[in-house]
């Protein structure tokens, strides 16, 4: 084989690989989405115009919706909360980081509640916000419109309550801003930013009727789990079934880790967790349900939570990690404790601990109750069962994979922290890692990853039962 022949056989088996892993996104994507409800609103674009200390945001939408707007302190942030909404966004990078502005989320919050999260590298103000007719390209506009300003007047903004915008203004009506030249400046920008993004062949919205305005307090629903009471674990019959309560990290607002290639690790670890949760229903011998099963955010003490409610026997959070090494791959699993095994071990509890953070969350106003619950209350035998588990995982694991070197590693992660429930958090490679991506793409990878860890179930519960009969 000739030198030229040889390098274009290579060239076709990046390309073919490349596909691939383009073709293992759509699919997973495809997967991960198909069980969400319809929702009422669609946002078709978001454009930007940011200069200097200013910025324009401009969601497209093919109805009007109500929204509430907040601000959040440490780092920066302008939350932005609607109705559940589908997001078909064309494909372009998403605003990155220039001027004031730093970066931008969005997603599912919570049933019923899409949110989009932008964070700002100086303290900004809203100058204006609004739902507008749309110009050929969307029914609806909604734009949001902010300003630098100083850190005191952005904490005077934080200690303000959400403002709700529930009215349509007229197109061509926007508030005059405190400055004439500003407001011509940032029209001028998203103008530039509008006919530069725009596709060419795009195509106006028509028949899309306004909605009656709701207020928002009716249009998003609430969804708060309650802790529940302590409870020995391992304390009941043996005739019962066990609920294995499968956590697949992130979500909606908070995609957690993402490759090279976008895949987002939400997507990845709810595809694997359903695997899980179909082989444990198949065996008949467990009851299994997850923390989540559509792409929604779901707070990191709710996820403990909705397992205690649901008085779960075992807890497992599932992940997929992503570090600047990337050759570093293979799964691994952490138990709890407040002092790390490593440092790799610290700064993944820190990231991950920061998941409520990064979606728009408030926590600087917690009860003590649940702080005790998250923090203070972690038993040793609970925290000695989910030990067991863990090298039992480990094993299984090791059976059908190559595992990270030293894979029972020790952090303080919030969701493990429940006094009462056996919990491990399994990170199921690194999509830092090329080969760790594509195996997490492939479905027969993640049915062999389920398999280990539905053995090791049954190692760890046939241990207790023995364990339960002969206690007296």
């Amino acid at each position: 084989m000739s030198a030229r022949t040889l390098q274009k056989a290579v060239g076709a088996g990046r390309r073919i690989r490349r596909y691939a892993a383009v073709f293992g996104v759509l699919c997973l994507a495809l997967l991960v989405v198909g069980q969400a409800r319809a929702a009422d609103a669609v946002v078709t674009d978001l454009q930007s115009g940011i200069q200097g200390d200013s910025a324009r945001f401009v969601l497209h939408l093919d109805r009007r919706v109500a929204f509430r707007l907040f601000t959040l302190a440490n780092p920066y942030r302008v939350v932005v909360d609607l109705p559940e909404v589908g997001w078909q966004l064309p494909a372009k990078p998403l605003p990155g980081k220039q001027g004031v502005f730093n970066g931008l989320r969005y997603g599912l919050f919570r049933p019923g509640n899409s949110r989009i999260v932008f964070e700002f590298e100086h303290p900004v103000r809203v100058a204006d916000a609004y739902v507008t007719p749309g110009s050929a390209r969307a029914a609806f506009e909604l734009v949001v419109d902010a300003q630098r300003t100083t850190a005191a007047a952005f904490a005077a903004s934080v200690a303000m309550p959400p403002r709700e915008i529930v009215g349509l203004r007229p197109r061509g009506a926007a508030k005059a801003p405190a400055s004439a030249a500003a407001s011509s400046r940032l029209e001028s920008i998203a103008q530039r930013t509008a006919a530069l993004v725009a596709p060419a062949n795009a195509a106006p919205v028509r028949g899309a009727a306004p909605s009656p305005a709701v207020p928002v307090a009716d249009q998003i629903l609430a969804a708060n789990y309650l802790p529940m009471p302590p409870r020995r674990p391992g304390g009941r019959p043996s005739a019962h079934r066990p609920l294995v309560v499968i956590d697949p990290g992130h979500g909606g607002v908070d995609p957690g880790a993402q490759s090279r290639h976008g895949i987002y690790e939400k997507h990845v670890v709810l595809a694997l967790s359903r695997e899980i949760a179909r082989q444990l229903r198949a065996s008949g011998r467990y009851r299994a349900e997850l923390t989540r099963d559509r792409d929604v955010f779901i707070r990191l003490r709710d996820r403990v939570a909705i397992a205690r409610k649901k008085e779960a026997d075992i807890f497992i959070s599932v992940h997929a990690d992503s570090i600047r090494n990337a050759k570093v791959s293979g799964p691994s699993v952490y138990t709890l404790s407040e002092k790390a095994s490593d440092k790799e071990a610290a700064e993944l509890a820190e990231r991950e601990n920061k998941a409520d953070l990064i979606a728009g969350m408030d926590l600087s106003h917690e009860s003590a109750d649940v702080a005790n619950i998250l923090i203070d209350l972690a038993q040793r035998e609970s925290m000695n069962q989910s030990a067991r588990f863990a090298g039992y995982l480990v094993s299984e694991l090791g059976n059908k994979t190559k595992v990270l070197p030293r894979p029972h590693r020790f952090a303080g992660f919030a969701v493990l922290k429940a006094p009462d429930l056996p919990s491990v958090l399994l990170e199921t490679g690194f999509l830092s890692n090329r080969d760790d991506e594509r195996r997490l793409t492939s479905k027969s990878y993640r049915r062999k990853l389920a398999s280990a860890i539905v053995a090791a179930i049954d190692r760890y519960f046939g241990t207790v039962e023995q364990a339960n009969v002969r206690s007296p």
